[in-house]
């Protein structure tokens, strides 16, 4: 998934989608897993579609499918200013610049450029822990990403509504043992609502699920056969490489 170049100045250089996308992160605390790789991977982007990152980090899901679509426009919204920074040069490395922006900003007071309902698709990697769990990251960066704050994720929820325009999409890649909070926020607000299962291994319950739904619309639910993630000797799969490595994408 991950290929590490360097170590300089508490900052790791990696390389992502088989050396597609290089990022620069801490060494310490929070670092990027394979999660917003699969979520970038799902995005269902058209020529003209804007896309909202919320919580992006150093960038990796908004410079991932940037990289994999090559006329889509990212925007990124990060609430940790050392985040934001590193994302920048991320976007440097990757010669991206006009094509991602990692703003700072709360999704609870959110940069004023942001403008309400423009965006063709929102995704986001929250925080996946709610503020009652004891077993919190000594790195403040990690607990921070981990955990949630001040915005639950049921407010989480609500700006990835307010953002997306009518027949938009939002989605989410989050933990199997919260889905049913996930989709009691979508019900009524959100139709053709998709879940996603990524399964860690054959006969394994899914720890990941990715979840889909369009603003305004009315249509059923759809659960999918997912994604195994590993063979029996621990590798990754061919379909989970293709994602990691090959930049593929996921139909949902």
């Amino acid at each position: 998934m991950m290929s590490q170049e360097n170590i300089t100045d508490g900052f790791s250089q990696d390389y992502l989608l088989g050396g597609k996308v290089l990022i620069k992160q801490p060494t310490q605390g929070y670092r990027v897993a394979i999660d917003p790789i699969f979520l970038a991977a799902s995005i269902d982007v058209h020529p003209g579609d804007a896309v909202l990152d919320i919580g992006a980090g150093v960038g990796a899901a908004s410079l991932c499918l940037a990289t994999r679509v090559p006329y889509v426009k990212v925007t990124g919204v990060e609430l940790q200013r050392d985040y934001v920074r590193c994302a920048a040069e991320n976007v440097k490395l990757n010669n991206l610049r006009g094509r991602v922006e990692i703003l700072h900003g709360d999704l609870l007071r959110p940069p004023p450029r942001l403008a309400a309902g423009t965006f063709s698709h929102v995704m986001t990697n929250p925080p996946y822990l709610d503020a009652t769990r004891n077993n919190i990251s000594p790195y403040e960066n990690k607990a921070m990403a981990n955990l949630e704050g001040e915005a639950d994720l049921d407010q989480w929820a609500k700006f990835c509504l307010l953002m997306v325009k009518p027949k938009g999409s939002i989605t989410f890649i989050h933990r199997s043992d919260r889905l049913d909070q996930i989709l009691s926020f979508f019900s009524g607000k959100l139709g053709n609502i998709t879940i996603y299962p990524l399964w860690p291994g054959k006969n394994k319950p899914a720890k990941r699920v990715l979840i889909r739904g369009i603003k305004n619309t009315h249509g059923a639910l759809r659960l999918l056969p997912g994604m195994v993630l590993h063979n029996d000797n621990g590798r990754y799969t061919t379909e989970a490489e293709g994602v990691l490595r090959d930049a593929a994408a996921i139909v949902m």
